[in-house]
């Protein structure tokens, strides 16, 4: 995620990292070369065919709508992501909270708070295809990662490891019935957030949607050449490019947005959530706390 303040007004027209220009550079310099060729074409070779600057005018219109309507599904979809992974922190401080209310281990307290981040460094692997062994290694051992790792699902099997130590505990009676309540029912909703992350991770916007707009697009930066000769000279190619960057960048914008999860600038940053998580837990316990993570060329990872 891009974390900095308002560039100044020459710095905006410089400013690559986070940008889109890299990825439909490609598509600038295609239309601006193909309006070009259209532009010499009619200058120096054979008078070519005119299309009405107002028909492309209703037709940009239209296509811009519907940009925008895609536009906003896929930031929901990055928003609420971002949610969801917001209630996962409040819930691990809550939970923190709760065992020390109830539980009366600090051996159990451990064991639940390490393995509660094992699970969400797993569930990042999980999404992101991160490489996480060393993460949840650091926090439960060797001995417990394996098997966690080993594990089809292996954010469950570390659910599965804190529902097996509480209920030992309350057979142990080291929890009264009203604190295995509440902690079965903090302890819910670490999978109902898994749930939905991975209803993002699977399920993104229909792909009828993304072929109409690049299918569109490419249409519509194929066609303006032919509106532009009589109205923009050879000014032409510059116009095309500009309107190539407005609608490849909010098509391209909009493909990032899609998927929060990707380790790209547009993404969640799970790496400093997780982190955010570490300190809370570490407070809780009386650890040392381990440094926030901080932004690298104002990236958040």
């Amino acid at each position: 995620m891009i974390l900095r303040d308002t560039p100044s007004r020459w710095e905006i027209f410089l400013i690559l990292n986070g940008s889109i220009v890299p990825q439909i550079l490609p598509n600038i310099i295609g239309a601006a070369m193909w309006a070009l060729i259209v532009l010499l074409l009619d200058q120096m070779v054979s008078w070519v065919p005119r299309i009405s600057i107002g028909v492309m005018g209703v037709f940009g219109l239209s296509l811009s709508l519907f940009l925008g309507f895609r536009n906003n599904a896929a930031y929901d979809r990055w928003w609420e992501a971002r949610k969801i992974w917001g209630k996962m922190v409040a819930d691990v401080r809550s939970f923190a909270q709760e065992l020390r209310i109830f539980a009366n281990s600090h051996e159990d307290e451990e064991f639940i708070l390490t393995h509660i981040l094992a699970f969400h460094h797993l569930h990042r692997g999980q999404l992101r295809r991160d490489d996480v062994r060393n993460d949840v290694t650091h926090w439960v051992g060797t001995d417990a990662a394996e098997p966690l790792i080993a594990d089809v699902n292996a954010p469950n099997a570390a659910l599965r490891a804190i529902s097996g130590r509480l209920r030992k505990m309350s057979e142990a009676r080291k929890i009264d019935g009203f604190g295995q309540k509440a902690l079965a029912e903090r302890l819910a909703c670490f999978p109902a957030a898994q749930a939905g992350n991975e209803r993002l991770l699977t399920t993104p916007l229909p792909f009828v949607y993304s072929l109409l707009v690049w299918r569109t697009t490419y249409l519509y930066c194929l066609l303006l050449p032919f509106a532009l000769l009589d109205s923009a000279g050879w000014f032409e190619p510059l116009v095309a490019a500009v309107a190539a960057y407005v609608f490849f960048g909010l098509a391209q914008v909009t493909h990032e947005l899609e998927h929060p999860f990707r380790d790209k600038a547009a993404g969640i940053p799970l790496s400093a959530l997780c982190r955010t998580m570490e300190i809370s837990v570490c407070n809780a316990l009386g650890r040392p706390a381990p440094d926030r993570l901080e932004p690298v060329n104002y990236i958040l990872e």
